[in-house]
């Protein structure tokens, strides 16, 4: 039998397997002030569940400002015809828009917002640059669910990424409710890597984004999981945020309610974990599911731009 060179191996075996993390969960060191962002007590809490809820975040304001700019470019007919506009199942419904914070101007500012980077550097320990940025949106009625995964999962085997040394950011510019398909988080999952079954075809991303096939846990392990800690739905006000672990396990139901959910994503990698080839062979995911051309470190900029937008708008 072959060595196993691959920590963290997945869809190369008939069987599921649950492989305990290898990699720490807050690079920086925590006996020792953490320096801007988070509190230490925040830190050891995103250690602990794999996640962190930081309610009424961003102002009223800004909130607005970035809610009209989402609304604005899922309707633009330009963006709808590019590949970074995925649609929902079976529908013409725009389900994200990927590569936001280079295709959007204030999306790109927010994706260098010094209070959001301050807390993706502590977490990761080193400089960040964005891996992949997107605007999810949940419309009333018609959004579709996001089945359970864990990103890292799909990240370490179709985009090559090392280790567990990203963290993703979802801002919250709708209320985030029971009814209209928050994200659920399973606390602690992020302990645990789901090796799955299934052999990735290629271009797997043209159907993963819409509706994920592979890389899909098995239900015995989701149950597990579950069993652990139970489920946390990631209901907050609009314009709070959740930073989460890039293995810890999570998905949404749809939205039947009348009411829209919209969030702006961003992943933050550290500079020191860059990708490298894809596993097995499969050819990269293009350049606005995975950042591949660029890891140069974020230059964070101060928030004062949104209020000086929305204040314009409030005129």
């Amino acid at each position: 039998m072959a060595p196993i060179t691959d920590a963290y191996e997945s869809r190369v075996t008939k069987d599921a397997a649950i492989i305990m993390r290898r990699d720490p969960v807050v690079y920086t060191d925590l006996t020792k002030d953490p320096g801007p962002g988070a509190t230490r007590e925040q830190l050891e809490n995103f250690k602990r569940d794999g996640f962190m809820l930081l309610e009424n975040f961003l102002s009223a304001r800004e909130t607005k400002a970035l809610l009209q700019e989402v609304e604005r470019i899922s309707h633009d007919p330009e963006i709808a015809r590019r590949d970074e506009a995925v649609r929902e199942p079976g529908g013409d419904i725009v389900r994200s828009v990927f590569r936001v914070h280079v295709i959007n101007k204030m999306l790109s500012r927010l994706s260098r917002d010094r209070r959001l980077v301050n807390i993706a550097r502590q977490i990761v320990g080193s400089e960040v640059y964005v891996h992949q940025s997107r605007a999810n949106l949940k419309p009333g009625l018609f959004g579709k669910d996001f089945y359970w995964h864990s990103d890292f999962e799909t990240w370490h085997v179709e985009d090559g990424m090392p280790n567990m040394r990203a963290v993703s950011c979802s801002i919250l510019l709708t209320s985030n409710n029971d009814q209209n398909g928050p994200l659920m988080i399973m606390p602690g999952s992020h302990q645990y890597f789901i090796s799955c079954i299934g052999e990735t075809p290629d271009d797997h991303y043209k159907k993963s984004l819409r509706k994920q096939e592979y890389g899909v846990p098995d239900p015995d392990s989701l149950r597990f999981l579950a069993d652990q800690n139970g489920i946390r739905s990631m209901t907050a006000p609009a314009g709070s945020i959740v930073f989460f672990d890039c293995n810890a396990m999570h998905g949404s139901n749809s939205n039947i309610s009348p009411y829209p959910r919209s969030n702006v994503f961003f992943v933050f990698n550290s500079v020191d974990n860059a990708l490298g080839n894809p596993k097995y062979g499969l050819n990269p995911r293009p350049e606005h599911v995975a950042t591949r051309e660029d890891f140069t470190p974020i230059k964070p900029v101060e928030p004062d731009y949104l209020r000086d937008v929305s204040k314009q708008m409030d005129r």
